[in-house]
């Protein structure tokens, strides 16, 4: 690959939008503890990192898009692990299935609107 083929390093010295970063790199740059992000990889089989070398994890932008929606739920809509987990199981399910992905909205609200009883919104 030609240097004018590579992505433009950021001005400010960061990594390209596409580049693999490794889990301290994460870790920064969502604000989830890195012993958070290995619990969440036991947890979530979506989230599965590259590993190379001495077992380094090298996270793709698609997993740094999973990990930011999983702290979203969990941390600022109030979702269960369990409920994180049952989430992204229907809508892998739902991809090939427009009304799959319709009941996993729905059950979703109907999971927010629990929460929000409970507390006492």
């Amino acid at each position: 690959m030609s240097r004018r083929d590579r992505p433009e390093r950021p001005a400010d010295g960061g990594k390209a939008d596409g580049a693999l970063r490794t889990i301290g790199e994460v870790s920064r740059e969502t604000g989830v503890a890195q012993h958070v992000l290995r619990y969440w990889e036991g947890r979530f089989p979506q989230l599965k990192p590259v590993q190379r070398a001495g077992n380094r994890r090298y996270y793709r932008p698609e997993d740094m898009a999973l990990i930011r929606r999983i702290d979203q739920l969990l941390n600022q809509q109030g979702y269960t692990v369990r409920g994180v987990q049952q989430l992204l199981e229907s809508e892998s399910r739902a991809k090939d299935d427009p009304a799959a992905i319709l009941r996993a909205i729905r059950d979703s609200l109907v999971e927010g609107l629990a929460w929000d009883d409970r507390a006492g919104r």
